[in-house]
């Protein structure tokens, strides 16, 4: 008779197949981060294009980038957490539900007004849908795979970032700037059905809920065929009895894990300001510069391309190796490539090398980030977990357009305001290195 260790809870999932199961739930949860990147960076590409209808300067555009970063702030902090209480897919499909009708709804925008409350909103359903899909497809995928197949879902969104890009040049030319969030509005509405009748709850959040065994034996059937479902059941409730009570985020600091959390966070903190600083900033930075704006949103797409390869190369890299050395590298890489971009004036194929090696780093390292930030916290507080750490960057994803409409306002130059990513880009750098040393001393 096998024994319980090698029959029970996260023994099955770590050692099944990467079968249909596997592949639907990372491929659903891709398809929402595509469509969260698109609508994510899709106020910059239209920016110059309003800002040239309404009449205003590029600096007041600073705010609207800022408050899309703050709604995404709150879903990460207020909405993500409520999926471990409520499960996982019941927040991923109400987040997409309200990112998609207010994505819609910036297309009637007439004045500033509106565009910062519908961006605000936008912002919530898009913050709180990341966490919970990075939750989801790490609590599906076998050990040996997860990191790779965080990274493989997360890359979706620099993906879609990449497409709006390209997609945005040819619509605002065909149809002007509302058509960039018609598009992208319309998508995750349609995309609601598919995810409400194809997309499992994740299995641990329904054992950890107590429910019927009834739901979970199809699951973990399509898991492993030759599972028992009771050691399954049992399995996972013994790895989590001393689950800890009462409100989650005080969790993320108990049992040691303070520390692991507060350099997390600075990660977090900096890299997603330099990330949104550059997506957001880069197109009117370089049309400041000289460029076009055609090849100035080709320069941002090509970054967010990047991302993709990096996350692809870091994540297969964390799974064979030190996920902090590694990421660590990647950040202080992406720091000399963003004095590249500064130092490339309008030399397009100094700027797209820049751009995509900077992209590798900086978008690439932070999906890698996302992949260890699901790792280090049991299921009991993962979505809390991730959606804090989350939610911290997307403060200093606040912080990062701010500081550029600041200094664009105070007159700096293109080259100069680009050169500051540089700092935080190493802080990040050095904070990943230090949690290495921190998660190695304690053995985890």
């Amino acid at each position: 008779m096998a024994t319980l260790e090698a029959t029970g809870g996260s023994a099955v999932v770590d050692r099944a197949k990467f079968g249909s199961l596997q592949f639907g739930v990372t491929a659903l949860c891709f398809v929402i981060a595509m469509l969260d990147g698109f609508d994510t960076q899709s106020i910059a590409f239209v920016a110059p294009r309003i800002a040239e209808d309404w009449g205003l300067t590029p600096a007041a555009f600073g705010p609207i980038f800022s408050v899309g970063l703050l709604g995404l702030t709150i879903g990460a902090f207020v909405l993500s957490p409520a999926a471990d209480k409520f499960g996982r897919k019941t927040i991923i499909l109400i987040s997409t539900a309200i990112f998609g009708v207010f994505a819609l709804l910036t297309a009637t925008a007439t004045n500033l007004e509106h565009l910062l409350i519908y961006r605000l909103l936008t912002g919530i359903g898009l913050g709180a849908a990341m966490p919970n899909i990075i939750a989801l497809t790490s609590e599906y995928a076998p050990q040996r795979l997860r990191a790779t197949l965080v990274t493989v879902m997360f890359c979706g969104f620099p993906l879609g970032s990449t497409i709006g890009g390209l997609g945005s040049t040819w619509l605002i030319a065909n149809w002007d700037w509302h058509s960039v969030f018609v598009v992208g509005g319309v998508l995750p509405l349609l995309l609601l059905p598919v995810l409400y009748f194809m997309l499992p709850e994740s299995v641990r959040f329904l054992v950890a809920r107590d429910a019927p065994e009834s739901r979970i034996a199809p699951i973990v059937k399509r898991i492993d065929p030759d599972a028992s479902t009771q050691a399954f059941i049992q399995g996972l409730k013994d790895e989590h009895s001393s689950a800890a009570k009462g409100f989650s985020v005080f969790q993320l600091f108990r049992e040691g894990r303070a520390p692991v959390t507060g350099l997390l966070w600075v990660a977090f903190f900096m890299n997603l300001l330099v990330m949104y600083f550059l997506v957001n900033w880069l197109p009117t930075l370089l049309k400041g510069a000289g460029l076009p704006l055609s090849l100035a949103i080709l320069s941002t797409s090509t970054l967010n391309l990047g991302g993709v390869v990096g996350a692809i190369a870091l994540g297969r890299l964390i799974d064979k190796r030190s996920p902090y050395i590694v990421l660590g590298a990647a950040y202080a890489a992406s720091a000399v490539f963003i004095a590249v971009i500064a130092f490339g004036g309008v030399n397009l194929t100094v700027l797209l090398i820049g751009a995509a090696l900077s992209g590798f780093g900086v978008v690439g390292a932070q999906i890698g980030c996302n992949a260890l930030a699901a790792s280090v916290y049991p299921t009991a507080i993962r979505a809390t977990g991730v959606g804090w750490a989350l939610g911290v960057g997307r403060i200093g994803a606040i912080v990062g357009p701010l500081v550029g409409g600041m200094l664009l306002a105070a007159a700096w130059s293109p080259q100069n305001i680009i050169l500051m990513a540089v700092i935080p880009a190493l802080i990040a750098s050095l904070a990943v290195l230090v949690l290495g040393g921190v998660r190695k001393k304690t053995g985890a």
